[in-house]
């Protein structure tokens, strides 16, 4: 984790000494530990502590409530979230609110026609698989027999989502939804457009490698984040991105969460292909602009789930700005990346 924050110090560092000489607004920071299990910081401007922290806290609540919705371990009181959906569903319709009805139904006829199907909220029976493995005292791959039948629970049309009554329903009764791949992403994107409607004018949001700029810093410049270096060895990250309002820069790799077993490494992204880690390169990150919609988490864990040349026909086709970081330490960009 403190890796994926690099980018966050780097920001932080090329802004510090615009701070001196700005008499209306000072530099302000949070930090959360309890959000989508993992460290959230935003950094940003605002005119006293007063107003940051009327600011930070409507937006942490925000947040908090996104992770409510999405978490698929844990039932809340008085709300209808994932897992209520994952242990319902197979059974009958769930009714559920409007945010998490737009959620997915934005997962299912948005992201996973983006990424050609690697994004895919359905395959909850496979990324258990792997979770329970990486997180069990002694981590050892699944069986195959078990990843070949989780396998045959992934279709995403059996995911049922009735417009009308608002009800999601599950036609495959061994289906399960995750959206890990995805839900950071797509709250960092809605809480970050509430914000700006409230008045928040200057921000950078990093929710567990999530980056998400509002806004500029005083006097025009835009926010600065580093594409951090998937190796393991210096510098810490290899290219500094310019975030303009609305941008979002999101990484994946396989060195977050992973295991070894055996001297083999087994990341947390699976290729849905074969049901096993995807190791097509070491790294993909993903600069997405305001018009994306929260896209960008979505297209890096799909893209990095993807052979090189299927994500750049997919890169080229859309536009979008795209860096692969491969194992031998050497990188490649579609069109659209910044130099």
């Amino acid at each position: 984790m403190k890796r994926r924050l690099a980018a966050l110090a780097l920001a932080m560092l090329l802004c510090l000494p615009l701070t001196a000489c700005q008499k209306q607004q000072k530099l302000y920071s949070a930090t959360w530990f309890d959000l989508f299990d993992t460290v959230a910081v935003v950094q940003g401007y605002a005119a006293s502590q007063q107003d940051w922290d009327r600011q930070a806290a409507v937006l942490y609540d925000d947040l908090a409530h996104y992770n409510q919705l999405f978490d698929i371990y844990n039932h809340y009181d008085d709300v209808v979230n994932l897992y209520d959906v994952n242990a319902q569903a197979a059974a009958a319709p769930v009714r559920v609110g409007d945010e998490l009805y737009a959620f997915l139904r934005w997962c299912k006829d948005t992201a996973y026609p983006a990424t050609d199907g690697a994004t895919n909220i359905a395959a909850g029976a496979v990324l258990r698989l792997w979770h329970d493995a990486r997180e069990s005292d002694s981590p050892a791959p699944p069986a195959a027999d078990a990843i070949a039948e989780a396998l045959q629970h992934i279709n995403i049309e059996n995911l049922i989502l009735d417009d009308a009554a608002q009800t999601v329903c599950f036609a495959d009764l061994d289906m399960t939804l995750d959206v890990g791949a995805v839900g950071k992403g797509y709250a960092v994107e809605q809480a970050a457009r509430a914000a700006q409607a409230r008045g928040f004018t200057s921000a950078l949001l990093n929710v567990g490698g999530n980056l998400r700029a509002i806004g500029t810093k005083p006097g025009g410049k835009p926010w600065t984040a580093g594409v951090e270096n998937p190796w393991g060895d210096d510098p810490a990250y290899i290219q500094a991105v310019e975030l303009a309002d609305g941008d979002s820069l999101v990484i994946s790799g396989d060195y977050q969460r992973y295991f070894e077993y055996e001297g083999v490494r087994y990341a947390h992204l699976i290729d849905l292909t074969t049901g096993y880690p995807a190791r097509y390169v070491s790294s993909v990150a993903v600069l997405a602009h305001a018009e994306a919609g929260g896209l960008a988490d979505a297209l890096s864990t799909g893209l990095f789930c993807l052979p090189e040349q299927t994500g750049r026909t997919l890169a080229d086709r859309n536009g979008w700005a795209v860096l692969w970081m491969h194992t031998d330490k050497s990188t490649a960009q579609s069109a659209d990346w910044p130099q």
